[in-house]
């Protein structure tokens, strides 16, 4: 068996190759861009008032001014007007573009107005206060958002405030998920005494959901035949594969040596952790990265938060920054094994992450993960974790 370290590592050596491809702003969320964008205009594209108010020339103000009378009301979309006596001032709406001959803008809050004289209330006025002046976040031709950027939200306001409807972005890969054994019957299905329904698979699905992959589900008896006839069609239309079960010891876990004989690579099986131990990873001969998880729930769904996530972001040149969250109990774990403890993390009073772990009964005991939010990565070179030590986190669900 290799390590923890040394899984990621191998994982790191085979990424898969993104396309790239043209998507629509509304389709863009959580891809990677692929391009820089550059501003067509500067930002603002004009000196933009950011208060409702009156605007002056500060030049009268600092002469001792107090009472302006209102030559014109100016609102936000109308063209630039102009001051035309430096001893009046105009009355103007937040968005407005700033009235030539005027620098400074005064609130509505910091003035009276009557019988048409804006009255000063305040005794301090800046110069140039209130306005937003062009070009003062970007100028024109600037990098407003660089290649490799996590496309969000924010990102989406600025792709339109640019114009810009479609954006160059990473696709993500093609996937497939494969369940295998006799025992595993459909969730629509009444399972027998010796059955269970499909899970494991579902909760792969929902991970690749969150990180904008979409993913055909399939199911293969424990039937070696079948299995290496089915796998060898599915494998040349992914660019992943996810297997969960049949990569142990028992005389049914025929996958490991199926793999082989398609010329599926392995560059790994077996991981000294818990859960996930029979965790298997390779490449087909045409580039299909392949991931084949342990069936029980949780290993699956940790090995798919730790090893699948990771090779994603590392094909993608995302690297997340690590997360990292205090113990709030002590832990005992004798094996000399990484263990993946599911735990919920919270912020404390303090602003601290904290974690609850939650041991369950192994890694068939699937019912702790509605509680928690990820996994607290306890290195193997320790048998005894005190609460206060700090830990890295792999969060699966953002809930905080």
């Amino acid at each position: 068996m290799i390590s923890y370290q040394e899984a990621l590592d191998i994982i790191s050596k085979h990424p898969f190759k993104a396309k790239s491809g043209q998507l629509k702003l509304e389709e863009i969320n959580g891809h990677v861009l692929n391009e820089d964008i550059l501003a067509d205009r500067d930002f603002p594209p004009f000196d933009r008032v950011t208060m409702d108010g009156i605007a002056i020339n500060h030049a009268a103000y600092a002469k001792g001014q107090r009472d302006f009378a209102i030559e014109k009301t100016i609102g936000a979309g109308m063209p630039q007007s102009s001051l035309e006596d430096a001893s009046n001032c105009v009355q103007i709406m937040t968005g407005a573009m700033l009235p030539l001959k005027t620098d400074t803008i005064i609130r509505y809050e910091d003035i009276t107005i009557e019988d048409n004289i804006a009255t000063i209330n305040v005794d301090s006025v800046r110069h140039k206060q209130n306005v937003h002046f062009k070009g003062e976040d970007k100028k024109q031709g600037d990098i407003v958002l660089s290649k490799g950027t996590v496309l969000g939200a924010p990102e989406m306001i600025i792709a339109a405030s640019i114009g810009r409807p479609t954006l160059d972005v990473l696709l993500p890969p093609k996937a497939a998920i494969i369940t295998t054994g006799d025992e595993l019957v459909g969730i629509d299905e009444l399972p027998l005494e010796h059955q269970i329904r499909r899970s494991s698979n579902y909760g792969v699905q929902g991970l690749l959901q969150q990180w904008y992959i979409d993913a055909k589900q399939y199911h293969l008896v424990d039937n070696k035949e079948l299995i290496v006839n089915e796998l060898s069609s599915i494998i040349e239309t992914v660019d992943l594969l996810i297997l969960t079960g049949g990569v142990s010891r028992g005389k049914f876990d025929f996958l490991p040596e199926v793999l082989e004989e398609l010329g599926v690579v392995k560059h790994f099986h077996k991981v000294k952790q818990r859960p996930g131990k029979p965790f298997w990873f390779g490449t087909a001969p045409n580039g299909t990265t392949v991931f084949a998880l342990p069936g029980n729930p949780v290993s699956t769904f940790a090995c798919a938060n730790v090893y699948i996530k990771h090779w994603l972001s590392h094909s993608l040149g995302t690297n997340p920054q690590t997360i990292y969250v205090k113990l709030n109990q002590d832990i005992d774990f004798l094996p000399p094994l990484t263990y993946f403890l599911e735990c919920r993390a919270e912020f404390n009073v303090s602003g601290e992450l904290v974690a609850t772990p939650f041991r369950g009964h192994g890694s068939g005991d699937f019912a702790n993960m509605s509680h928690a939010n990820g996994f607290v990565i306890l290195p193997d070179n320790k048998t005894e974790f005190k609460k206060g030590e700090v830990y890295p986190y792999i969060l699966y669900r953002k809930d905080f």
